[in-house]
């Protein structure tokens, strides 16, 4: 039987990560938490709005209503960039130590060396993302995507569809791009031939997002199951019906996170239960019963043996697969 080691945090939980095997909690207050031979934690930002692991999984960077950009790892913060008054309100990690964050309607692009490219949209960027291939960004927007490619002066892919676009994220073979949206849908680009593919039926908004670990496999919250898009074919999910996983008539899932090496789900509900699920046959095991509040954020460890959560009421925890 799992066990869970709880933390108790006073507060929503924007990000729930492993770093260098310790859990580390980033949360909306703008400190962040860590269980590293006790709890330890430093305040970061005046408000904490985005975060994500850098790709070598080595720094945490986050970005906040203070208008900063950090790098984080134990009990050190860096200064990467700053943006004035603005939140910076997304940040996404490239490769060779790039990252990139969105601030109003300007995405940036920060080298590893500290020189920092601007890119200016018509709206809002909502939310950004690297390619896994060479040095090439997206920006989710209105109406659409954007793709840059910040190392040369070429000029930008336009992706049209009519909506609000949220979030972004790329295939792992960096074949397709998809966004969540305003509205209750996803929608992707073929991106060799921009062919679409609509993803909606949901029945709330699609706010957590993850690929499976060879990336045939895309999960998302935002209905009663896990919704699992195929994404094997050379047209990904187009014309084809998703896997729905761990289906609780009474409760909605609110985030995901699969495993990272087997077709295997961890799922979180709003009602602060955790389980996994098995694509092949949909077997569940109960990870962790419901507890106080949503669960915002997961993440497996190196091991392949604990899961981090955290949830929307500062309830968060380690769950040890083996017991």
């Amino acid at each position: 039987m799992p066990t869970v080691a709880p933390l108790d945090l006073d507060g929503h939980c924007v990000s729930a990560v492993f770093l260098h095997d310790v859990p580390h909690f980033a949360l909306a207050d703008g400190a962040i938490h860590r269980l590293d031979h006790g709890h330890k934690w430093q305040e970061v930002h005046d408000g904490l709005l985005a975060a994500t692991l850098d790709q070598q999984k080595s720094r945490l960077i986050t970005g906040g209503e203070d208008g900063k950009v950090f790098s984080s790892a134990g009990d050190t913060s860096e200064l990467l960039a700053e943006a004035g008054r603005k939140w910076i309100t997304s940040v996404a990690s490239g490769p060779q130590g790039a990252i990139a964050y969105a601030a109003g309607k300007t995405a940036f692009v920060r080298f590893a060396d500290g020189k920092v490219k601007e890119f200016q949209h018509p709206r809002s960027v909502e939310g950004v993302a690297f390619s896994p291939k060479g040095m090439r960004f997206g920006v989710a927007r209105y109406n659409g995507a954007t793709l840059h490619f910040p190392a040369t002066d070429g000029k930008p892919v336009e992706l049209e569809w009519a909506g609000a676009h949220t979030g972004i994220t790329f295939s792992p073979d960096g074949n397709f791009l998809v966004t969540t949206m305003q509205e209750n849908a996803l929608h992707g680009w073929k991106l060799s031939d921009g062919k679409h593919m609509r993803m909606s039926g949901y029945p709330a908004k699609v706010k957590s997002l993850s690929w499976s670990a060879k990336g045939k496999w895309l999960a998302s919250s935002g209905a009663q199951a896990a919704i699992v898009w195929p994404f094997s074919g050379k047209d990904g999910p187009m014309g084809k019906a998703p896997l729905e996983l761990g289906t609780r008539g009474n409760a909605m899932v609110t985030a995901v996170a699969c495993h990272p090496s087997q077709d295997v789900a961890a799922i979180g509900y709003d009602d602060g239960m955790v389980m996994a699920v098995r694509f092949a046959d949909l077997k569940e095991v109960l990870l962790r019963r419901p507890g106080k509040g949503a669960i915002t954020s997961m993440m497996w460890d190196r091991e392949e043996r604990r899961v981090v959560f955290g949830s929307e009421t500062g309830d968060c925890g380690v769950i040890d697969i083996a017991g």
